[in-house]
């Protein structure tokens, strides 16, 4: 089961059944969506998000930490802004991804980069000695919140998804030197 953490300003914890229409909203936005290929395809509406997050909870009760799903909750008003994921990567499940997706309304805010950081730092006390993020080469925001943590380049690849892909890896050291309000240079706001 995904631990529960909580930041200055974000609760992540389990999804719930309850949360299919708020994460319809995030899952079945296009904007999201098109981040998501060929990983996950848009939700087409509630009844299949419901079933979706269904198989979440289910996959997560069964998940060896550190891996699972969280959903990303506003602390102030509870709202829910989407989910994030710690997950083996395709093929082999070898390397463990880390990644977040928000609804639009979230975006350039700053909580992909608070979200992954604690999860990422969850993740280090269980022992994992590196996470990978896999970005669509123009995903700009997506770079930018994994540059904030401390996530160095690593090149180019189609080894996970079969498409050429940006790969970030982030290890303890990294995530421990990263200023998550500092933008490195030639990388707009998330």
């Amino acid at each position: 089961m995904a631990q529960r953490l909580v930041t200055d300003r974000l609760l992540l914890r389990t999804w719930e059944l309850e949360d299919a229409a708020a994460a319809f909203r995030v899952f079945g936005h296009a904007e999201v969506a098109r981040w998501l290929s060929p990983i996950m395809d848009q939700v087409p509406n509630q009844e299949a998000m419901q079933v979706l997050l269904r198989q979440w909870i289910i996959e997560d009760l069964r998940a060896e930490p550190p891996t699972g799903r969280w959903c990303i909750q506003r602390r102030d008003d509870d709202a829910v802004l989407g989910g994030a994921a710690l997950l083996p990567l395709p093929p082999g499940g070898d390397d463990l991804e880390i990644g977040a997706q928000l609804h639009p309304s979230a975006w350039h805010q700053g909580y992909a980069t608070e979200a992954t950081h604690a999860l990422a730092q969850w993740a280090f006390r269980q022992d994992v000695d590196e996470l990978y993020a896999v970005v669509r080469p123009d995903n700009t925001r997506a770079v930018s919140a994994v540059r904030r943590n401390g996530m160095e380049w690593v090149g180019e690849t189609s080894k996970y998804f079969g498409q050429t892909m940006q790969l970030y890896r982030l290890r303890p050291a990294d995530l421990t030197q990263a200023q998550p309000g500092a933008l490195p240079p030639g990388f707009e706001d998330e």
